[in-house]
């Protein structure tokens, strides 16, 4: 445990004051009564939709606790994850003057919504194996250092990030540490939402777009100590989640075996796909994958991205980014997009 850290002193002093909006739905929670409701100034006539939803996702909130094991008060649900991230930002960065340290190659809306807020983003490369290099981050980091950002498993390189580095992270990191964790329901290692306890200064955030396949409903969750989570909640916007949103979640949280049995799968065809790449006489390197993504070396990425595209195959150029020189990043698809693809990269050899 980092004995130092004090959630207070990194609150924004303005956040730390101010009073939340208050909206009909917060004041009234009883959404399953059989009232009158004129609070809202809501259309009364029945479309499905014409009433505000819960505001705090109350029966969603409680399904995912039971699930993670987790108290609903140490969950917030974002509009995605990105949402969840940029809450974050504007709870614990001040403009202008605090910054964060992301890990390139990694994902590049932490970049963005750093450059949104106006945050200094002090970038320190992961290492040749794309693992934490702990003394660059350390001498990087200063007192005005609130976020670290660690995706695991990473995009675009797909390996988890080693245990043993984030937890020495934890322990001598005076911000917060932020684990994206979209890609871990494709892991064989558990989540750190197991170790939010022992660290206060944890923040994990998850997804349903991956292995649950909900990306079109755009629901994204945090999860954390009550304190921060509280913090959060003083800043959301107060009908951030959809009542379709919250419904088609609560579906597939109720009815997890086709999930698993797609995870499975998914798990099978990149052993396939494995094994055909490491065939393919332009691929030079297939990087270690614990998501359901492989990223590849191939001799000229835009030259076989554009002939995989002309294919009708659209995979991901990933070039651009650190130590990804002539990289494609390649999503594991159903069984016979697979095949497809198997059967287009042995004809490119020709």
């Amino acid at each position: 445990m980092n004995k130092d850290f004090n959630i207070k002193s990194l609150i924004r002093p303005n956040v730390a004051k101010m009073q939340p909006y208050s909206s009909a739905r917060d004041e009234f929670k009883d959404f399953n009564s059989e009232m009158v409701f004129l609070d809202a100034n809501e259309n009364p006539f029945e479309t499905n939709v014409n009433r505000y939803p819960d505001p705090q996702q109350r029966h969603l909130k409680s399904i995912l606790s039971k699930h993670k094991n987790i108290p609903t008060d140490q969950i917030l649900l974002g509009n995605g994850s990105d949402e969840v991230l940029d809450l974050i930002f504007r709870a614990f960065c001040e403009p202008a003057k605090d910054n964060i340290i992301t890990l390139p190659p990694t994902y590049g809306m932490y970049g963005v919504l750093a450059d949104l807020n106006n945050i200094e983003n002090r970038e320190v490369l992961l290492d040749a194996d794309f693992q934490l290099d702990l003394d660059k981050i350390s001498s990087t980091a200063d007192t005005r250092t609130k976020l670290l950002f660690i995706c695991s498993p990473n995009n675009p390189t797909g390996n988890l990030i080693a245990l043993e580095r984030i937890l020495k992270l934890l322990k001598t990191f005076h911000g917060l540490v932020v684990i994206d964790e979209a890609y871990i329901d494709f892991a064989n290692e558990e989540s750190w939402i197991s170790k939010l306890r022992k660290f206060p200064n944890l923040i994990v955030t998850q997804t349903l777009s991956k292995a649950y396949g909900l990306a079109g409903i755009r629901l994204g969750i945090c999860y954390a100590s009550a304190e921060i989570i509280s913090v959060l909640n003083k800043i959301k916007p107060p009908y951030n989640i959809n009542k379709l949103t919250q419904e088609t979640a609560i579906e597939q949280l109720q009815n997890t075996e086709r999930m698993y049995r797609e995870i499975s799968l998914l798990k099978t065809e990149k052993d396939t796909l494995l094994k055909a790449l490491v065939e393919i006489d332009f691929v030079k390197k297939v990087y270690p994958s614990d998501a359901n993504f492989i990223l590849l070396k191939v001799d000229n990425a835009e030259r076989r991205y554009t002939q995989l595209l002309a294919k009708g195959i659209v995979v991901r150029n990933r070039s651009l980014q650190p130590f990804c020189e002539n990289t494609l990043r390649i999503t594991i698809g159903t069984p016979s997009e697979n095949k497809k693809l198997i059967i287009t990269l042995k004809e490119m050899q020709q």
